[in-house]
Formats: structure tokens, C-alpha cells, sequence
């Protein structure tokens, strides 16, 4: 059974850090896409980050572009998203993901709240 679970979130002041943690299990996930969406109150989940699995590449939104780093450790099959410079609108609940195709549709996580306060 595959599973993506996340850790990290929690509650910060405008400008801080925080580290997200997706732990991956149930398959292998070469070939595969990993990334990171979120959903603020109210409104649409959003892509933040991809990365790939096997080679690394990576990708952002332009609204985390210089403050999010996507990262991935594959011995310990758990991907990660440094969160830097956080703001009032980062305030979301985080999911991480993963696909083999140019649909996010195979795996969810059950997400992690971030609230970052003013």
C-alpha cells in the first residue's frame, strides 16, 4: 500500500522558516514526479513545487520562486520543501503528491497545516 505522509507544518510569524517532510512508502518512486500543492481557505489547491525522483530536476510556482527550496533524500525515500521568508498568504494546508504522468492523480498525502501569522 502506498502511502505519502506529511510532518513539518505548524504555526509561524511572518518571515520565519519551516521544513516540510513527505515520507514515502509502499513502492518505489522511480520515474515519478514528487510535489507539493496547497489549499488556503476557501480557495483552489495550488501547485507549489515538483521534483523529479530520479534526476532531481525541479520546478516552482513563480509566487515561491527564491523562498521554497524542493528537495529529496532517496535512501530515505522522503522528499522535502524548506520554506523561507513565510508570509500571512503561505498559510495553507500543504499536500505532497506524487505522479508518473503529467497528471497529479496517483498518490495524495492528508496534508499538513502551515498558519503563519502576521
Amino acid at each position: 500500500q502506498v502511502q505519502l505522509v506529511e510532518s513539518g507544518g505548524g504555526l509561524v510569524q511572518a518571515g520565519g522558516s519551516l521544513r516540510l517532510s513527505c515520507a514515502a512508502s509502499g513502492r518505489t518512486f522511480s520515474g515519478y514526479r514528487l510535489g507539493w500543492f496547497r489549499q488556503a481557505p476557501g480557495k483552489q489547491r495550488e501547485f507549489v513545487a515538483q521534483i523529479s525522483w530520479s534526476v532531481g530536476n525541479t520546478y516552482y510556482a513563480d509566487f515561491v520562486k527564491g523562498r521554497f527550496t524542493i528537495s529529496r533524500d532517496n535512501a530515505k525515500n522522503t522528499m522535502y520543501l524548506q520554506m523561507n521568508s513565510l508570509k500571512p498568504e503561505d498559510t495553507a494546508v500543504y499536500y505532497c503528491a506524487a505522479t508518473k504522468t503529467s497528471v497529479w492523480n496517483d498518490y495524495w498525502g492528508q496534508g499538513t497545516q502551515v498558519t503563519v501569522s502576521s
